[in-house]
């Protein structure tokens, strides 16, 4: 059996749910109005919001004919506390990349300067010859 955090990385894989999470962001919607962006069937939007709701990141309620759907954070706060983790071990890794990047285009940048650049080939009269 997976985990939770499993549950919720596999449901935010998909950029359909994501999308559906992003419109749940910004408040409680019906099933209907979720669909209604996607190129899909509603059994299709049915599925995905089953899949998000499995996993514990939207609820459904039934109100007369309306279906409304809301977020649940919670999930989400969890699995962002998890990457948290690993952000404090690659942030300073990152950093460093950086300031050797920096390093290296500072010195590319002095070798462009100092180098003279020719125009054209040589010529003769160019070394002091007469034509």
């Amino acid at each position: 059996m997976q985990d939770q955090l499993s549950h919720t990385f596999a449901a935010l894989a998909d950029p359909t749910r994501r999308a559906i999470l992003a419109r749940l962001a910004l408040g409680e919607t019906s099933v209907t109005e979720l669909a209604r962006p996607f190129e899909m069937s509603m059994p299709a939007v049915s599925k995905h919001l089953k899949v998000l709701e499995r996993a514990g990141l939207i609820a459904r309620g039934r109100e007369a004919q309306w279906r409304p759907c809301r977020l649940e954070a919670g999930r989400l706060k969890e699995a962002a506390s998890w990457i948290e983790e690993f952000r404090r071990f690659w942030s300073p890794h990152l950093d460093a990349l950086a300031r050797y990047l920096d390093r290296m285009d500072e010195s590319t940048a002095r070798k462009t300067k100092t180098k003279k650049k020719r125009r054209g080939p040589i010529r003769k009269r160019d070394k002091g010859e007469a034509k």
